[in-house]
């Protein structure tokens, strides 16, 4: 696996050389520039061009979330997780609104994050089963009598609903007895045709729909 550049943001001294001592632990992150603030994500990327960026919500000036907005605007390619403290479901989806591509509380262990920003990074990302079920809870406090027409044939939303309950593109592989590259181009089509970016848009698709409700 390439090694992938890693730009954290954190306005605590503490936080990021915790963050720091976690990617240190695996070669495949390099961490090429530390900030303080949103304004210093931003220099610092158009500075440093990193793959993937660390990004806490709540700093002093311009916050995460206003950081990560104009920096997906300026720099799609960009990859962008949120690390916080803070498990408030109304931040996860800020996030995603503004255009992250994944969530991380900081209270996880130092191999999920290993794990989890690695997917990230090669656009494979498994959501984690904390993150998939207050998902599930946030939606289930709504009217899921929405339209149920979809784009998707039924091996497309069978899959989804794999990817709605937190399941890798292995274990999906492994419960449907197709293979993970099968997989995946399910996923670019089922991506492609609702016009989403990444897993947890895709789960939170499937929740709106109210397709998770009965299982």
């Amino acid at each position: 696996m390439s090694r992938f550049r890693v730009l954290i943001v954190d306005d605590s001294d503490d936080a990021r050389e915790g963050i720091r001592m976690i990617l240190d632990d695996d070669p495949v992150f390099e961490v090429v520039a530390e900030g303080r603030s949103g304004e210093e994500a931003i220099a610092l990327t158009e500075r440093w061009m990193p793959d993937l960026i660390l990004m806490d919500i709540q700093m002093p000036g311009m916050d995460g979330l206003e950081a990560t907005k104009r920096l997906k605007d300026k720099y799609p390619y960009v990859k962008v997780v949120m690390v916080t403290v803070s498990g408030d479901i109304a931040h996860l989806f800020d996030a995603l609104k503004k255009g992250a591509q994944g969530y991380l509380l900081k209270n996880l262990k130092p191999e999920s994050w290993h794990e989890y920003l690695k997917a990230i990074a090669v656009d494979e990302a498994p959501m984690t089963r904390e993150l998939a079920f207050r998902i599930l809870k946030e939606f289930s406090q709504f009217d899921n009598g929405t339209d149920q027409c979809s784009p998707l044939t039924n091996r497309e939303r069978e899959i989804l609903e794999l990817v709605a309950k937190g399941m890798s593109n292995k274990d999906i592989s492994n419960t449907l007895d197709i293979s993970e590259h099968t997989v995946k181009n399910h996923l670019k089509n089922i991506l492609q045709k609702l016009h989403l970016e990444n897993r947890v848009q895709l789960a939170r698709y499937a929740y709106e729909k109210g397709w998770m409700g009965n299982r």
